[in-house]
């Protein structure tokens, strides 16, 4: 994407959900700046080992207010990131976020951390 001349001063966000935050995150620590911004719904950050500690890239990390594991696992996962990061939970969500609405609060979590943080290009 940075060598196609159609997309070379776009900045890069990643969104992954649960399993796939880690990879998020692992892919994101390998790539450095290239990375504008990361969003994690109800992900799995403790699967990203010790690549959390590379990870550069302001880190969004989303997860249900009923799903107290995955709040345990995020929280301890801000303690690696060596990042901005921030913790959002949508009360009443569970993991899936199933719930009416739920779903809507995270993509407007998302849509806010990437305009936020890829402001001066366009994440795609």
């Amino acid at each position: 994407m940075r060598h196609d001349p159609i997309t070379p001063q776009r900045a890069v966000g990643y969104f992954g959900a649960s399993t796939g935050a880690a990879a998020a995150l692992i892919a994101a620590a390998q790539l450095g700046d290239v990375v504008s911004a990361i969003v994690s719904r109800g992900g799995r950050p403790d699967l990203a080992g010790p690549a959390l500690h590379l990870v550069t890239a302001p880190t969004l990390l989303i997860v249900g207010g009923n799903d107290r594991p995955v709040i345990a696992m995020n929280r301890d996962a801000q303690v690696w990131l060596r990042c901005h990061n921030e913790l959002a939970i949508v009360p009443g969500a569970t993991h899936l976020f199933e719930e009416p609405g739920a779903l809507g609060k995270v993509a407007g979590l998302a849509i806010d951390w990437f305009k936020r943080h890829c402001a001066q290009r366009v994440c795609v």
